[in-house]
């Protein structure tokens, strides 16, 4: 059952001096964990890193950006970081916001302190894309931050499709600068950190992680606008050509994933 997390949010709106530095340590170490823990000690390949490299180094700051990806473990943020170059991963401002479960990652007071100071914003699954924790990833894209979202809403253990939950789309329609959008698919995470006890990560996993094409999400917002689309429609449009690009990306990581440790084997 999670603990009161009322305090989070206008925690995070105005951080104190000690916040940030408290969040600075922590993001720092976990991304550092994690850098060691998928590159060193599991067998990874990385697609089309410089993809997400460029963007954090080089994309206008007031330009916003969403990543979304799978979701196959709970380890599956932070670890898909672990893919970044270590400059990104230690510079706190750069790095993504995310939305987390409340009822799993905000259980006690010390995990509500850790997730928070990590970037890790509690989002009520069932209380639909008007709350709070969607209100404040849009104003955080407003600020040109980047922001990544597990769309399917929950760890996916069949790994069967599922439909996108449509919070994502409000982001993307209501952000006041269109982002823009990289899919993620990774295959491997949920090896790493089983779904079933004990929950302990596992290493000389085989791991694939392949950054798609960044998408501009201007044309299809204007044109939404333009066209006076009620946000539920747009929410949807929005989200179902999110679902179809990442259903192509998966089709194409398992390929990648196949051949590589295939040959390897």
């Amino acid at each position: 059952m999670a603990c009161n997390i009322n305090w989070i949010i206008p925690a995070l709106r105005k951080p104190t001096h000690l916040w940030r530095l408290a969040s600075t340590i922590t993001i720092m170490a976990v991304g550092l964990f994690s850098k060691v823990l998928i590159k060193f000690l599991n067998k990874s390949k990385i697609h089309n890193r410089h993809i997400i490299s460029n963007l954090l180094a080089k994309r206008d700051q007031s330009r916003p950006l969403v990543t979304v990806s799978n979701h196959h473990s709970c380890f599956d943020d932070p670890g898909i970081w672990g893919t970044l170059r270590l400059r990104h991963l230690l510079s706190p401002t750069k790095m993504r916001w995310s939305l987390a479960a409340h009822d799993i990652c905000f259980t006690c007071s010390q995990h509500s302190y850790f997730f928070g100071l990590g970037k890790c914003i509690p989002v009520i699954r069932g209380a639909g894309v008007y709350q709070e924790a969607v209100d404040f990833m849009i104003e955080q894209l407003a600020k040109g931050s980047w922001v990544h979202i597990f769309p399917e809403g929950k760890v996916n253990m069949t790994k069967e499709c599922m439909r996108l939950k449509w919070g994502v789309g409000r982001m993307i329609f209501e952000s006041p600068v269109p982002p823009i959008v990289v899919p993620i698919w990774h295959i491997g995470m949920d090896d790493v950190l089983p779904n079933e006890p004990p929950y302990v990560l596992r290493l000389r996993k085989n791991l694939t992680f392949n950054y798609g094409d960044p998408i501009d999400m201007t044309e299809m917002v204007r044109a939404l606008k333009a066209a006076n689309a009620t946000d539920e429609e747009a929410r949807k449009q929005i989200t179902d050509f999110l679902q179809g690009k990442l259903q192509e990306l998966k089709l194409k990581t398992e390929a990648l994933h196949n051949k590589y440790f295939k040959t390897k084997s």
